[in-house]
């Protein structure tokens, strides 16, 4: 049994197993994942490996790695089965969690340490919700902390020194060929701060050389699909260079201070997260004071850097929850060493209220789940029940334990609440999800079937949901300030709500007749999260004249 305790990589593998790979087609495909999918498959059915396309238009802006990684397990295991195009995700993941912990061993020496942090990454909110979501993010930040703990390695090991710069170059040009440099810049230059800061580069002239061959694998390896894509298909890369560039200026901008609230990203571990920040606080609590100062600065210089950028999202501070969830861990081992001791309400009221509300909502569930969701419950019971015994168990447990100040167990009993929610909770999900005017998109199929197989196009724009669904490109009439107008005299075109005028015109003079309405959408029409890009209007269009128009 205490082998089991103490071998940390297997049991952090089997917590992943139960966070991220199980339940994997629980949800819908969203739009950053329809991209990559409907990417991946023009991949296998066009063999666009290279200059890759999007609904039959050229999609470079994002590098094909991942693509390639869900292509391969969609031809492995199905492009219809989610899991398989989510499975790269949930294993490049785990990458991350394992070498997050094998890295804070060796900065730390101190295993207990890199457990907590590794279990905090894999349970933060926004881990949780990348490593279960077939897009980019995860995977460049994967790569790039491979790359991280290379560099470590390098940079204070005197040995092995040509080996670890070759593999921090090639997983430094995997993270490149996933997201760009948005690692680099958010994770990487970050780290390398804060390791100069706190463990300083020594005897670097050794280290020279190396670093000069680390620098040209790995601008070889990051740089040679950009040079492919901008040789052989140069007016597209400018088109969509010249977008991309339009957006990080002007589109989603946002204020300097946009990200003050980021630990709170980490979901459950809000308050510890925020507390592990309190540098002045807890500097003199810590095991291990270098260490701490390291992961705080390492997250603040990812925190500040990313300020800096105008244009700003929640989900690109993903990387700044590596170096917060090991910084967070420090804070936790105070508490399993000193929190039964601990007198000072200002101290002990943050832990009480944390862990207690997650064993509140734990032991209420049965009732209050049940109370929101019996309307929806018909064919959930079983996966209700189980939740709800589990979740209930789990919460009766931590509180008993927090009662007793045994704070080892209510972290431990925490992970297992989180794991609980997604083994028996995420197949309810779509009993929270109710449209009663949903169709699914790939129905158009089989009315064109029905109908001579007759041509259906997209008036003005395409949504990669949709076309994800529909299961193959739909060409656009209006693209981009460019107009194609249809060469058949009888086809179909799907509108969305605000083109509907504009399509009437278009098409005045022959006859239009409107056939129904494909609304994808989880939730139903008169609902916030109702989005009228979610659904299409189907119109034929017949021409009137021996030419159409």
């Amino acid at each position: 049994m205490n082998r089991l305790q103490n071998n940390h990589i297997l049991l952090l593998c089997v917590a992943c197993i139960a966070i991220f790979f199980v339940n994997l087609d629980a949800l819908y495909v969203n739009i950053m994942e329809a991209r990559n999918f409907a990417t991946a498959r023009e991949m296998l059915n066009d063999g666009n490996w290279l200059l890759t396309t999007l609904n039959g238009e050229p999609r470079y802006q994002k590098p094909p790695l991942p693509t390639w990684f869900s292509a391969i397990t969609g031809a492995l295991f199905g492009l219809k089965s989610l899991t398989a195009m989510r499975l790269p995700a949930a294993l490049v993941t785990l990458l991350l969690i394992v070498t997050a912990y094998k890295f804070t061993v060796k900065f730390s020496t101190n295993k207990t340490l890199a457990f907590v942090g590794s279990l905090i990454l894999a349970t933060s909110f926004y881990i949780v919700f990348s490593g279960r979501n077939g897009q980019w993010d995860i995977f460049t930040h994967a790569f790039m902390m491979v790359c991280i703990y290379q560099l470590y390695l390098f940079f204070t090991v005197e040995t092995l020194k040509y080996q670890r710069i070759l593999i921090a170059a090639l997983f430094f040009g995997a993270s490149f060929m996933s997201k760009g440099p948005v690692s680099l810049y958010a994770l990487l230059l970050p780290f390398l701060i804060a390791f100069g800061v706190v463990f300083k580069y020594k005897n670097f002239k050794s280290r020279i050389l190396p670093l000069l061959v680390f620098l040209v694998v790995s601008l070889l390896l990051s740089g040679w699909w950009y040079w492919y894509t901008y040789t052989y298909d140069p007016e597209a890369v400018a088109e969509i260079t010249r977008r991309e560039t339009s957006n990080w200026t002007g589109y989603n901008v946002r204020p300097f201070y946009y990200y003050w609230s980021f630990f709170t990203q980490s979901g459950v571990w809000t308050i510890p997260a925020f507390i592990g920040l309190l540098y002045p606080y807890l500097k003199s609590r810590v095991s291990n004071k270098k260490g701490y100062l390291f992961t705080f600065l390492w997250t603040m210089a990812s925190v500040v850097l990313l300020s800096v950028i105008p244009e700003k999202k929640s989900r690109y501070l993903l990387p700044v929850l590596i170096p917060l969830a090991l910084n967070t861990a420090y804070y936790i081992e105070y508490l399993f060493l000193n929190f039964a001791e601990l007198k000072d309400k200002r101290e002990t009221i943050p832990v009480y209220f944390n862990f207690g509300l997650i064993a509140l909502i734990g032991i209420v569930f049965p009732i209050g789940g049940y109370l929101f969701l019996k309307d929806a419950l018909t064919g959930y019971w079983v996966w209700f029940v189980l939740l709800s015994f589990s979740l209930a168990s789990v919460g009766i447990f931590i509180f008993g334990k927090l009662l007793r100040k045994k704070i080892r167990a209510v972290f431990y009993g925490t992970i297992v609440f989180i794991a609980v929610i997604l083994c028996f909770g995420m197949p309810m999900a779509k009993a929270l999800t109710i449209n009663p005017e949903y169709k699914s998109l790939s129905k158009l199929n089989d009315w064109q079937e029905a109908n001579n197989n007759i041509p259906v196009y997209e008036f003005s724009y395409f949504t990669p949901e949709l076309i994800w669904d529909y299961g193959k490109p739909i060409p656009v009439i209006l693209n981009f300030g460019t107009e194609k107008l249809p060469s058949e005299t009888t086809f179909a075109v799907l509108v969305a709500e605000e083109d509907v005028q504009k399509f009437k015109k278009t098409f005045a003079g022959n006859a239009i007749e409107k056939i129904e309405r494909y609304d994808m959408n989880a939730n139903a029409p008169g609902s916030k999260s109702h989005r009228t890009r979610l659904w299409r209007d189907l119109y034929t269009v017949t021409s009137t004249s021996t030419h159409n128009q």
